[in-house]
C-alpha cells in the first residue's frame, strides 16, 4: 500500500549509518510480510539499500 504509515522499531543498521531522527519520514522496501493478517514484519530504508547489494 504506498504512502502507508505506521510505527517502526529499527532493530539493525549498517555499521557507520546515522539512525533516522525521532518522528522522520522514511521509505523503504518491504522484505517480509505476514499474509494472514497484513502485517509488514521487515521493511529495509532505501538509504540503506546500497549497503546489502
Amino acid at each position: 500500500m504506498p504512502d502507508a504509515v505506521g510505527p517502526v522499531e529499527i532493530t539493525a543498521a549498517p555499521l557507520g549509518k546515522e539512525l533516522p531522527a525521532l518522528g522522520a519520514a522514511v521509505t523503504g522496501v518491504v522484505h517480509w510480510l505476514d499474509a494472514r493478517n497484513h502485517q509488514v514484519r521487515r521493511v529495509r530504508l532505501d538509504e540503506w539499500q546500497a549497503d546489502d547489494e
